[in-house]
């Protein structure tokens, strides 16, 4: 088996648009960035090609959707072999007639689509409307190959589930990649937003001390109002990255639009499970009642 080097992520906490070229254009003009400063992993937020559209019920959102591959997958695989990076890059998939997906492809260095995700848990809380959009995905929790190593790709609500963090790592994950898009409503920031950023972030540093995996989550940023005007999310931002041993290496403000890195070293993931053999004392013939 040939031995997976240390490589560079990259995450691009960015605000979104309206229009999709705008979006394309602005994360592509990052991902140039990243590549430059030497990112062979590089990733977007969730649904970043345009606002977050699910704070409200709307059938008219349902023309953002795409196919894959598409246009933006076209888009990427150029841009891939350009900066000669694995690329993630979230979707609003358009499978077939009624049924939509929250997707993410991951894109080779080479352009070859080298697996997809579709998002397992789907919210429906206020002003984060998902379920309207959104058909559970029906790919399950799988480990994608990439030229960096494999990778366990999942989206945003999947972050506070450990069986799906866990399903990942048991594939050979190195790293869990969230893209995100998360926030305050009107009136919690002044009250629970420094708990409700603490525990978000608290649940995704236990991922990656339970597994002895790197995770990293890639929100958007910003205010967004919903379509009426009425209300709005301000996107907290605090793109982070955590290593095998819960600490976070490298993490985004609260307000501004960035790109943050992260080493990714195969051998802190050997050392860290050798010195927490969690995985070596695991009962899981006692783990029947957790299907129930």
């Amino acid at each position: 088996m040939q031995k997976e080097e240390p490589y560079t992520i990259a995450l691009i906490q960015m605000k979104c648009q309206r229009t999709r070229e705008e979006n394309l254009q602005r994360a592509s003009q990052r991902i140039v960035e990243a590549g430059r400063k030497g990112a062979r992993l590089i990733c977007l937020p969730e649904l970043f090609c345009s606002i977050y559209f699910c704070q409200q019920e709307d059938p008219h959102f349902f023309e953002l959707a795409e196919s894959i591959p598409g246009y933006t997958t076209d888009y990427f695989s150029q841009l891939s072999k350009a900066v000669d990076s694995v690329l993630v890059i979230p979707i609003f998939e358009k499978s077939n007639i009624g049924i939509y997906y929250n997707s993410l492809v991951v894109i080779n260095p080479d352009g070859a689509i080298a697996g997809m995700y579709r998002k397992m848990h789907i919210p429906n809380d206020p002003q984060f409307q998902e379920k309207y959009y959104f058909t559970p995905g029906d790919l399950g929790f799988k480990t994608v190959q990439t030229a960096v190593g494999k990778i366990g790709p999942m989206i945003c609500w999947d972050q506070w589930y450990p069986e799906a963090a866990r399903l990942c790592a048991l594939g050979g994950a190195g790293v869990l990649i969230y893209p995100t898009a998360i926030g305050w409503l009107p009136g919690e920031k002044e009250g629970v937003g420094a708990m409700y950023l603490d525990s978000w972030k608290t649940v995704q540093r236990g991922h990656a001390i339970a597994n002895g995996i790197y995770t990293s989550s890639v929100n958007r940023v910003g205010r967004e109002p919903n379509q009426a005007g009425d209300s709005e999310i301000e996107f907290w931002g605090h793109s982070f990255i955590a290593d095998p041993r819960g600490h976070i290496i490298a993490e985004a403000s609260g307000k501004d639009e960035e790109i943050i890195y992260g080493k990714i070293e195969p051998q802190l993931i050997s050392e860290t499970r050798q010195t927490w053999p969690f995985f070596r004392d695991r009962r899981i013939d006692a783990y029947d009642r957790i299907t129930e």
